[in-house]
């Protein structure tokens, strides 16, 4: 496996990805899948130097997944903190990819200036939860119900680590 930042051409690829999880309801509040042309911007905001995005291919360069740092509510005050996202593909999940991403992003973040890495995580998805608690991310909140999932109500988990 080789991670590297992640090229425009990478866009198709990330996008499937995202998009392979939507059906199962444990990862993302989009019920639809998205496309390419409305994730530009999302891709266009992360670079290398700030809010870096990275993907995972194999050697045959097959993308396995990424992981990005985003702006947490995008002001000014709140550049020393950042949102963590992790997306597999399904053939890459539970197999440890997940870790050594996480584990990855956690070494680099000093170096972008972050002091609080922040993860958002629907309440029924124990395994991110479970990943990120052995990362030593604690709760730092639950929003209640917010996501209507198939009808089905589903509590946000705000996590949380001090770098």
């Amino acid at each position: 496996m080789h991670v590297r930042n992640a090229e425009r051409g990478d866009l198709d690829g990330i996008v499937a990805i995202y998009n392979s999880t939507i059906a199962s309801r444990m990862v993302t509040a989009d019920l639809e899948p998205v496309s390419v042309v409305s994730r530009q911007g999302w891709f266009d905001a992360h670079d290398a130097l700030s809010y870096p995005l990275w993907v995972a291919e194999d050697e045959g360069k097959t993308l396995l997944g990424w992981v990005s740092f985003s702006a947490f509510y995008g002001r000014a005050a709140y550049r020393q903190s950042a949102e963590v996202s992790i997306y597999l593909a399904a053939s890459a999940r539970g197999q440890g990819l997940g870790q050594k991403l996480l584990e990855m992003a956690l070494g680099r973040a000093p170096a972008l200036g972050f002091t609080t890495l922040l993860g958002f995580i629907f309440g029924h998805n124990q395994p991110s939860l479970a990943l990120f608690q052995k990362f030593g991310f604690s709760s730092y909140g639950v929003l209640p119900g917010v996501a209507l999932l198939d009808g089905v109500a589903r509590d946000l988990v705000i996590v949380g680590r001090k770098i």
